[in-house]
């Protein structure tokens, strides 16, 4: 039997990255280490305190259910933003934050997160003023890390920089700057730096138990979803990092000391629709401010696409795979229309999906509308010593991940250690400048070796670069998928290391068998290619 992570192609040697190698990450994780900090969850939040507390110099191991960025984190608006609308709110401290962070992610990985103009046209002649000098505050909330200045734009400079759009009773617009970014690469490239530093991380393996000793949190045990293995990890603290999902570890934590937890999290769904981009040309993103139910509407141009969106929900159920619900879809169809002149119809959709957002539930929350509710996080410290943290949004997820080492570390549960990841540039990083984020080509094209950032030409000289599967994947991007960046699946390629499930779900499934056969000689084990194709039949099902 061959086991798993090993190399099963004849006459092929191994070169897979030992850091993401399964059976050496197996093997240090049944070695009976006591670990500094277990960290369960594998989204942006996850990974982000993983690094943080490797950069710190402390034991970690992370667990991930699925894959990584497998929930929430792969099915974002794809923007690294300050939050306009937070600004609206008042909520100020927010927005500052959030613009320092945005900031520092495209300065720390330049190949995957870019700078990205918006247009946000008026159809009212107070619009353009009214916008202009809110944006113009966000401008001075950035500071030096504003990423270019805010301009009134006059009908025909809107028109020419949004081709398409809807020109009936067009007044003007506002031209501003934020950032986009490949959200799913992204994290896998934190995992990745994580890994570097010393941290040992693993997907496909969920966490079934938490470890309690003297009525404290003690571990976890973790089962291999590929070997059914179970894995007792003991630790000095574990921080619960599941999104939605957070309840359910507390509830269980609760349990143990006979009681119960009230539920933190407010869940709220958010659907995006994704369309060629022939519907909106260009280089610049749409925003419309203010739609029927009261949310923004964004145009935004990522991997030669359009991504439409986004819903906000509320839902009752957690699914791991959540379905655009038809009112969400009609919405977000109807609404385009309204701005686009020639507008995208349901056939006209290659892939929908839907993503949970972890809303922090206010005190005395009736259930209601989520669209008002803070996206601002919040770590709790049980009784027991579990660390929970939820809430929040992927551009602050390096300062949410030094928020919850300096909870741990004021709980007693971990070191203070000195350490900081402000100045630490991600896998791929081809440099810090804004120089090297301008040579570097837009997300807003089609996907490419740019996405690997300074391993382009490493993925570039591989065997099958030349041999394209479709989507921009080649069958060299497969095998370093398996190498080196932790995929297991078709599901783990086409969805997170490639994009295509999210940019073009029918073509997705067309390359399943493909990948499946490359990927089952990297590594031995099934890659589940039936699942994957009903997947993709549901995300180009409306």
């Amino acid at each position: 039997m061959r086991r798993p992570g090993s190399v099963t192609e004849p006459g092929r040697t191994n070169t897979a990255d030992p850091s993401a190698d399964r059976a050496a990450i197996l093997a240090r994780l049944t070695a009976g280490t006591s670990w500094d900090l277990v960290v369960i969850g594998g989204g942006a939040t996850g990974l982000g305190v993983a690094l943080d507390a490797a950069v710190r110099g402390l034991s970690v191991a992370l667990v991930e259910a699925s894959d990584f960025a497998c929930g929430t984190s792969s099915r974002s608006t794809k923007l690294v933003h300050g939050g306009v609308r937070y600004l609206a709110q008042g909520n100020v401290a927010l927005v500052r934050e959030a613009l320092h962070e945005r900031s520092v992610l495209l300065r720390n990985a330049p190949h995957l997160a870019k700078p990205l103009a918006f247009v946000m046209p008026s159809y009212r002649l107070w619009q353009t003023p009214f916008y202009g000098i809110g944006l113009k505050l966000y401008d001075g909330l950035a500071g030096r890390d504003g990423l270019g200045p805010t301009e009134w734009l006059g009908a025909d400079r809107t028109r020419h920089l949004l081709p398409n759009l809807q020109t009936r009773g067009l007044s003007g617009g506002v031209r501003y700057w934020d950032g986009q970014f490949d959200d799913a690469r992204l994290a896998v490239t934190l995992a990745r730096t994580a890994a570097q530093r010393g941290a040992v991380l693993i997907n496909h393996c969920p966490v079934v138990d938490l470890l309690h000793e003297g009525g404290r949190v003690s571990g976890v045990v973790a089962q291999d979803a590929e070997t059914g293995r179970r894995i007792t990890l003991r630790s000095r603290c574990v921080v619960n990092a599941t999104g939605v999902w957070v309840d359910k570890l507390r509830q269980r934590d609760a349990e143990v000391a006979g009681g119960k937890s009230q539920p933190m999290v407010a869940p709220s769904q958010g659907v995006h629709l994704v369309v060629d981009q022939d519907f909106m040309p260009g280089s610049h993103a749409l925003l419309v401010p203010k739609t029927a139910d009261g949310r923004v509407l964004f145009g935004v141009p990522w991997m030669g696409k359009l991504v439409l969106g986004t819903t906000d929900t509320p839902v009752n159920s957690l699914p791991t795979e959540p379905r655009p619900l038809a009112e969400e879809v009609d919405f977000i169809l109807r609404e385009a229309s309204r701005y686009l002149a020639r507008a995208p119809q349901a056939s006209d959709v290659r892939s929908a999906w839907a993503g949970m957002r972890p809303l922090v539930k206010p005190t005395g929350s009736d259930g209601g509308k989520t669209g008002s509710i803070s996206r601002e996080h919040t770590v709790l410290v049980s009784r027991s010593g579990l660390v929970t943290v939820t809430g929040g949004k992927w551009t602050t997820y390096r300062a949410m991940a030094e928020d919850v080492i300096a909870q741990c570390v004021a709980s007693g549960l971990l070191p203070r250690r000195a350490g900081s990841t402000v100045q630490v540039p991600l896998v791929g990083a081809t440099g810090g400048s804004k120089d090297a984020q301008q040579e570097v080509p837009s997300l807003g094209g089609p996907p490419g070796l740019h996405l690997y950032g300074s391993e382009a030409d490493r993925v570039g000289a591989m065997p099958g670069h030349d041999r394209q599967l479709g989507g921009g994947l080649t069958e060299a991007m497969v095998a370093f998928a398996a190498d080196h960046e932790y995929a297991r699946t078709v599901e783990d390629v086409l969805a997170r290391r490639s994009r295509l499930l999210f940019t073009d779900a029918r073509m997705a499934g067309s390359l399943a068998d493909q990948v499946g056969a490359l990927l089952i000689r990297r590594t031995g084990v099934d890659p589940r290619v039936a699942a994957f194709k009903d997947l993709a039949a549901r995300y180009a099902t409306l």
